[in-house]
């Protein structure tokens, strides 16, 4: 395996956050970066999706000239683990208002041989310029207030299914999406919850990227158990979050084959919808 060079890591980050400091990239030569993907930030023990989403995306922020994502497609060829991982990007169009790149991250098995974990091709923009006018049918998820909401530490012993994961998120979840968890799913794809960072940092269009995919799969609510492998998942930031906590809203309408989408919407404290997203998964039957 190469030795990483010391270089700075890039790009600035905004605050002393967990996050920020475990999706920072060490640039080694342009468009080569090194990261040691966080072992709090799995499922089981494969890296959470939207976390690798945003490691992906803070390296094409410096990749490429424009700072925000504005699409992000990515195709997940095989599960990453916690440890050291290289990124390689590549700018494949300028222009003045968009510019789109590509980026994918590499681990190495046990014989020393490089693994393409997730590729991913993205437009970036510059979310401060786009202009005010919202025209829109869309509304906000009916959630009840935070406070009557629940998270992993509200029950009795840890919920099936959670993992490293759930001690950094703020996720409290709607009650009406929780039977899962209680023995008795409701059999309808839906999954609700406030989101943010368990350290209190204000979302931003990267995080939002790991807001996406942060949610028990709306699988568990269907009565499926275990581990819903991502295959494809594409986000679409909208507008940068107002501070505080998000609400997240995942449904699913079809499960067939094997397969299932999720389709999200993240909405911040303006009643603003600041991401939507949809990917398509794994699930295990039988």
């Amino acid at each position: 395996m190469p030795e990483a060079a010391s270089a700075p890591a890039a790009p600035a980050l905004t605050g002393d956050s967990e996050f920020d400091r475990d999706t920072a990239v060490t640039r080694r030569e342009p468009g080569v970066y090194d990261i040691d993907l966080s072992a709090g930030w799995t499922i089981i023990s494969a890296v959470n999706g939207g976390y690798l989403l945003a490691v992906l995306g803070r390296a094409l922020a410096d990749t490429l000239p424009h700072p925000d994502p504005f699409t992000v497609s990515a195709h997940y060829l095989t599960a990453s683990h916690p440890g050291p991982a290289v990124i390689r990007t590549e700018t494949v169009r300028t222009g003045r208002t968009l510019s789109t790149g590509q980026a994918s991250l590499f681990q190495y098995d046990d014989e020393g041989n490089e693994v393409e974990r997730i590729r991913v091709l993205a437009s970036y923009g510059d979310l401060a310029t786009l202009p005010d006018d919202v025209r829109t049918t869309a509304q906000p998820p009916a959630i009840p207030p935070l406070e009557h909401c629940f998270g992993p530490e509200d029950g009795p012993a840890p919920v099936e299914g959670s993992s490293a994961i759930a001690d950094r998120l703020m996720l409290k979840l709607d009650p009406s999406t929780l039977g899962w968890a209680l023995g008795a799913p409701s059999g309808r794809g839906e999954m609700r919850a406030w989101f943010g960072l368990a350290d209190g940092r204000d979302a931003d269009p990267l995080s939002l990227l790991l807001a996406v995919d942060a949610l028990p799969p709306t699988a568990f609510e269907i009565g499926l158990k275990g581990w819903v492998p991502t295959v494809e998942l594409t986000v679409h930031v909208r507008h940068r979050p107002a501070p505080g906590p998000l609400r997240v809203s995942i449904t699913t309408r079809n499960l067939a084959g094997g397969f299932l989408e999720e389709d999200a919407e993240v909405w911040d404290t303006d009643d603003r919808l600041v991401a939507q997203s949809r990917q398509l998964a794994r699930v295990r039957l039988g």
